[in-house]
């Protein structure tokens, strides 16, 4: 056979490959509003970037008459590409083939790209839309399974790894993203449960939908096992994108700086905060204030509200932002915010980003219920995250900093580099009211208007003790600042902490309070 044949039967084997599924199943892919897997990938990765590897993989099963079908590409596609120039692996499960199910060759293609992304030290992307376990293969579906959870743990804290669910997501499938860093979703396309619908309803007698059970809303709103909500594909890609350009391809580099830019002129950071302490407002716009074009990518924006992580950056440095949201519940710790900022903090300091914390909080959320669902436990997640972490780490105490909030919240004590407070700053071990009416209870009840009283020893408290400058007296406090030098004194702590170094005990992990 001339080369001539060999080229052009080889692009027919291609041409027979990419029709995936076949045109049918193109189509009611179409109908369900979801791209296709190639579609998917080229539409993330920088045009003709993609190259795509094991096109020609088939699976080896017999059993069930499947030795008489042909699965073009065992139903996943991989390859490696670039994202602004910056190489990155990438697989996408493909619904048209067998519903995208996931056989051992099918697994063996996503563990191949996998242990590249591990290898090459750069990110990895998977594109989840399966419809799950492939039965026909029995327990070979579930070795599969175990390889990928096996890489994802092993390359956990040394590349990024990012899930897209952009379909179905069933069962120990789910496990995965679960796993990796960042997981994306979009509204009535994704869908995540460990078991689905039918299941629930045999078991335990509950009719519930599948977008009630596992879609993008309730895994970015309830169950906080999504990352980033988006409205459609399209919107989704863009926010890998924007992700990416935060942080770094491996734990062995930082993030690639950008220009400097000044915070857009409407954040006037001396305006934000509201006189009367009882008063809420916006913390993400202090961050906005600090930041670079003001330009701040929020991290689980609509799960455990009350605290705000995200990415921005300082003089074009990528900087992790975590902060208490007074607009919510009070900015206080609960067992959701605890989980969700003492994930982000270990991300950061795995991938050498700096971690800059807003503090503004009355303590723990009190209650039965709180104390029930283990609030002690998930705290210690903020105590052990900040304590463990070793990249830079900045406080400014904005306002409320009561007992354990305000040791949890990055305080010296869990060895800030730099710990600063705004004049505003109340730091104590509880509030001024609940305070006055334990130390000063006596004299209240002996006095002849008790609520007068309990005025007059309310505002003694805040004066001696609801201010800065007491834990300052002690060095706690660094500096006490102005609000307007808040840029300023952050960028100057990150440049003189960029080469932090930290020796810590020789152990083979420690144990966090899962």
């Amino acid at each position: 056979m001339s080369l001539k044949r060999n080229v052009l039967d080889l692009r027919k084997r291609k041409e027979i490959v990419l029709q995936g599924g076949g045109e049918e199943a193109i189509k009611k892919q179409a109908a369900m509003g979801k791209l296709t897997a190639r579609e998917r990938i080229e539409a993330i990765l920088d045009k003709d970037s993609f190259h795509e590897y094991d096109m020609f993989v088939e699976h080896q099963s017999k059993d069930f008459d499947m030795d008489k079908k042909v699965l073009h590409g065992d139903g996943v596609i991989i390859g490696t590409g670039t994202i602004y120039g910056e190489p990155v692996c990438i697989y996408a499960q493909d619904f048209t083939v067998a519903g995208g199910s996931l056989g051992l060759m099918h697994a063996r293609k996503i563990t191949k790209i996998m242990d590249h992304a591990l290898k090459m030290r750069v990110p990895l992307i998977g594109i989840n839309d399966s419809g799950g376990a492939r039965i026909q293969e029995g327990v070979d579906s579930l070795a599969g399974y175990g390889e990928i959870f096996f890489r994802n743990t092993q390359a956990s804290g040394v590349i990024p790894q990012l899930s897209v669910i952009l379909g179905p997501c069933a069962g120990g499938a789910v496990y995965s993203p679960a796993l990796t860093d960042f997981v994306f979703v979009v509204d009535n396309i994704s869908k995540m449960f460990i078991t689905g619908p039918e299941v629930v309803k045999t078991v335990l007698g509950e009719v519930v939908t599948m977008e009630e059970l596992g879609g993008a809303r309730v895994h970015s709103e309830i169950s906080g096992n999504a990352h980033f909500f988006a409205h459609s594909e399209y919107e989704c890609f863009e926010q890998i994108k924007k992700l990416l350009t935060f942080i770094p391809w491996s734990n062995e580099a930082k993030a690639k700086p950008f220009p400097s830019k000044p915070p857009r002129p409407e954040y006037k950071i001396e305006k934000i905060i509201p006189s009367d302490p009882t008063q809420p407002y916006d913390v993400r716009d202090v961050i906005r204030a600090v930041a670079d074009d003001s330009d701040f990518l929020e991290i689980q924006q609509e799960f455990a509200k009350n605290i705000v992580v995200g990415f921005g950056r300082i003089d074009g440095e990528t900087i992790g932002f975590v902060a208490n949201q007074p607009s919510v519940l009070a900015g206080v710790l609960d067992c959701d915010s605890s989980d969700k900022a003492g994930r982000f903090i270990r991300f950061c300091d795995a991938f050498n980003i700096p971690i800059v914390t807003f503090e503004d909080m009355p303590g723990y959320l009190p209650g039965v219920e709180q104390e029930y669902m283990g609030v002690i436990r998930h705290g210690a997640k903020v105590l052990y995250a900040y304590s463990e972490a070793t990249v830079p780490k900045i406080t400014v105490i904005l306002r409320k900093a009561y007992g354990g909030g305000y040791i949890a919240m990055n305080s010296r004590h869990l060895k800030a580099d730099f710990m600063f407070a705004w004049p505003t700053a109340e730091i104590a071990v509880m509030g001024p009211e609940g305070a006055a009416n334990i130390i000063f209870k006596k004299e209240i009840m002996a006095a002849e208007n008790p609520e007068e009283m309990r005025k007059i020893k309310v505002a003694e408290y805040r004066e001696k003790f609801a201010n800065p400058y007491v834990a300052a007296s002690k060095g706690y406090i660094d500096s006490v600042i102005e609000p307007e030098e808040t840029r300023k004194i952050l960028k100057h702590s990150i440049e003189v902490s960029s080469n932090k170094s930290v020796l810590t005990p020789a152990k083979k992990h420690g144990i966090p309070p899962f």
